[in-house]
């Protein structure tokens, strides 16, 4: 967005509508200057064609503590090198996905962790996988992270789609959290906008340990935030249970081809 567009469209706006849109901007800011270049990590970014691009949006606000920060970042490096997603891959059209790793919290707190990179195959994989559990978040330096910015966390995706170097028939954004949008401005205006540009938001909603079992969070997740083409959430019933359902997560979004079934919130 120009400098000239946005004052044009912060003259027309009401005061309310004008602080959204310069917190929206702001955060975008942020994201632009901590997300990853349009350079992919392994590949000449003009010749990144491939199947579908992921976006992984990790949560690492301060409540995420060091066993949902393990969960996470070894669930996705887990996922990523598994059987299932190197064959899923390997019967798309081009047999290549393209996948990035951001952490995010607060609006404008976001870190890059894997940058966009190409996976064709297992030793791809193990490679971004080796990434991930390097520069992913431990859990043990929470202070000053600030709440749960869904909303960023889709802005920031949505950004880093809108920037892929390259073609890719499908575009996801892949939240991972164990919260509602709590910090920032509301989900529902980042939702419209990601689906408007065709992009799919899906989410695994990490439980409590003493949810609620009338208001899950996988309900909120599924009512408020995932939205597009085949978009739905999962939600693991325990620790052991989030490398299985983020495995199936994957294989879904990242199939071309095939289509498995995936309920709306759960891994059965």
């Amino acid at each position: 967005m120009s400098k000239l567009t946005a004052n044009v469209l912060l003259l027309f706006a009401g005061p309310g509508k004008r602080a959204s849109f310069l917190l929206r901007l702001a955060t975008l800011a942020a994201a632009g200057f901590w997300a990853p270049t349009a350079y992919a990590a392994n590949v000449d970014g003009a010749k990144m064609n491939v199947d579908v691009a992921v976006v992984f949006a990790v949560d690492f606000s301060s409540s995420i503590a060091p066993r949902i920060a393990d969960l996470q970042r070894e669930g996705h490096a887990a996922a990523l090198t598994s059987p299932e997603i190197i064959r899923a891959i390997s019967q798309n059209y081009l047999g290549c996905i393209g996948v990035a790793y951001f952490e995010w919290s607060s609006p404008g707190y976001t870190r890059t962790v894997l940058p966009w990179t190409r996976v064709c195959g297992l030793e791809d994989a193990k490679a971004a996988a080796s990434v991930i559990r390097k520069n992913g978040d431990t859990g043990y330096l929470r202070r000053g992270r600030g709440g749960t910015s869904v909303s960023a966390a889709i802005d920031v995706g949505s950004l880093l789609l809108d920037r892929f170097p390259g073609n890719a028939m499908k575009k996801v954004i892949d939240i991972s959290s164990n919260g509602e949008n709590n910090d920032g401005l509301p989900v529902q205006p980042s939702r419209l906008n990601a689906i408007a540009k065709g992009y799919t938001i899906n989410a695994i909603a990490i439980p409590a340990d003493d949810e609620d079992p009338k208001q899950p969070l996988a309900s909120y997740f599924a009512r408020s935030v995932i939205g597009g083409s085949q978009a739905f959430v999962m939600s693991p019933k325990g620790p052991h249970d989030y490398v299985t359902a983020l495995r199936r997560k994957l294989v879904t979004e990242v199939s071309m081809n095939v289509r498995p079934h995936v309920p709306a919130a759960g891994i059965q």
